[in-house]
């Protein structure tokens, strides 16, 4: 339970993965931090409300057997006069139930955690906004460096100010400037985390027509983020409810959170902005749930986790990754990672119905729960999943992979995912049969080779496949069959 400047939160986790999924996922605004600037406490309205509410969160957590169970409280709890006074009072109501005041270097390692978590090659600057700090976090790959929180949380930036954006952003640019380390982030990636970013995200998507209403690894160059806040500064609340999505409850903080991104961006001037969803929650799930499988890859870890769950054959993808190897001779690590995971994913439709198998299968793969599955990965895995199952490039569902793509990545997108289906209709979704084959290219020819007896009956859907493979390709194609039987056979 996240007890925060602004909101208390309920999030239920499912299982031990080295990706968080919430099975369970409930907020509630309390405003706690509401005045907290001129009155040195906690608000009390707040305050008396925050019982109910954690009354029907304790019981909910209780009933879904949550272990380990465990509540936090943030910025406004911690630099309140009244905060240990409001924490003795739950330790009391619930004395079975952990609960710890974060200091600020506490929050800044749940959310760099919780960053890393999701983004695990995050290298630069991380800026968690609540309700009542703005934690920055120097990252720097596999830990964290310098922390510093800011009281810039998007009410206490509110109370301070008086609610005069001029005001705020004078304040913003004082504090801001005052972090020394910041020199060491100029020009490296803004990681933006927090409700009050991500409403600004949610805004912008919906503002331009993104093709794709995912918030997670939403990323804008500095100009687009800078034009965007200037945007959400200058524009009424009015006109932002009547967006599609717009986040009413969000509304008030719009422009304040986005004064304070204004100020971050004219700090630290970044090649660009990312939209993180990974935060304190989810640094709280990895330090203390799945630490041991934090060195995993999130994709490959989500895309095994999804053939386990749905294909027919836990072998069959590791054959996969094998035969389609002289695809691609030249083919990068993260274009390696990805071809591994469309291997893990390639049979995770085999159970849908089969008219609408491709159209479920790219919508599966698109919208996949799990961290680092950056914008780009889930639109070419998804493409590689859609013909795998034998769509076509034009279907109307693919949208997302035509906007999102470019010409040379969505080649290799329908390379692969008509390679997957040669190589399953081959194999028939065994391994054994697959063993027995393999591609051979020869200057502009590729042709599939058989080595098995096992696969020497021919047949026109393989090659019909393989004929539309060296169509994309641009290659002539054959059938060569090695396997010679014996005289008695």
């Amino acid at each position: 339970m996240d007890l925060g400047s602004n909101s208390v939160r309920l999030v239920v986790f499912e299982g031990i993965s080295r990706n968080p999924v919430p099975i369970f996922n409930e907020k509630v605004v309390l405003k706690l931090g509401q005045g907290l600037t001129k009155t040195g406490r906690l608000n009390e309205s707040g305050v008396e409300r925050a019982f109910e509410v954690l009354s029907r969160f304790y019981a909910i957590a209780h009933s879904m057997g949550a272990s380990p169970f465990e509540i936090l409280a943030t910025a406004a709890v911690r630099d309140a006069r009244n905060g240990a006074e409001f924490i003795d009072s739950i330790r009391r109501w619930m004395p079975d139930v952990p609960i710890r005041i974060l200091s600020g270097e506490e929050e800044a390692d749940h959310s760099a955690t919780g960053v890393r978590c999701g983004i695990p090659e995050a290298d630069g600057l991380a800026a968690d906004i609540g309700g009542g700090s703005l934690e920055l976090i120097h990252l720097a790959r596999t830990e964290r460096l310098e922390s510093t929180s800011l009281p810039l949380g998007v009410i206490r930036l509110r109370d301070r100010s008086g609610g005069v954006l001029a005001q705020a952003a004078s304040i913003a640019g004082e504090d801001i400037t005052g972090v020394s380390w910041l020199s060491q982030v100029k020009g490296k990636t803004l990681y933006l985390v927090g409700g009050a970013f991500r409403a600004l995200a949610r805004l912008q998507i919906a503002r331009t027509g993104y093709p794709l209403n995912i918030l997670h690894y939403y990323t804008l160059s500095c100009a687009e983020a800078t034009e965007m806040a200037d945007w959400l500064i200058a524009t009424s609340r009015r006109t932002l409810e009547r967006l599609p999505h717009a986040p009413r409850k969000r509304l008030d903080d719009v422009p304040f959170a986005a004064t304070v991104l204004r100020r971050l961006i004219r700090n630290v001037m970044p090649d660009r902005i990312v939209f993180c969803v990974d935060g304190l929650r989810e640094g709280w799930y990895a330090l203390n749930v799945a630490q041991s499988l934090q060195s995993q890859d999130p994709v490959i870890a989500r895309a095994h986790e999804m053939c386990m769950r749905l294909g027919r054959s836990n072998e069959l993808p590791r054959a996969l990754f094998s035969w389609t190897d002289s695809l691609f001779p030249d083919e990068t690590a993260g274009e390696r990672r990805l071809r591994e995971a469309a291997c893990w994913f390639s049979d995770t439709g085999s159970h849908d119905h089969p008219e609408y198998r491709a159209w479920q299968s790219y919508l599966r793969v698109l919208l996949v729960h799990g961290g680092g599955f950056d914008h780009h990965a889930r639109v070419f895995l998804a493409l590689v999943l859609a013909v795998r199952y034998e769509a076509g490039p034009e279907e109307a569902f693919l949208a997302p992979s035509r906007q999102l793509l470019n010409q040379a990545d969505f080649r290799k997108a329908m390379i692969l995912g008509l390679a997957l289906r040669l190589a399953c209709s081959l194999s028939g979704g065994t391994e054994t049969l697959l063993r027995g084959t393999e591609l051979i290219f020869k200057g502009k020819r590729i042709s599939l080779r058989l080595t098995s007896a096992c696969v020497a009956v021919q047949s026109d859907s393989v090659r019909r496949r393989l004929t539309r493979l060296g169509q994309v390709m641009g290659m002539e194609t054959g059938i060569e069959d090695e396997y010679v039987p014996l005289m008695e056979e």
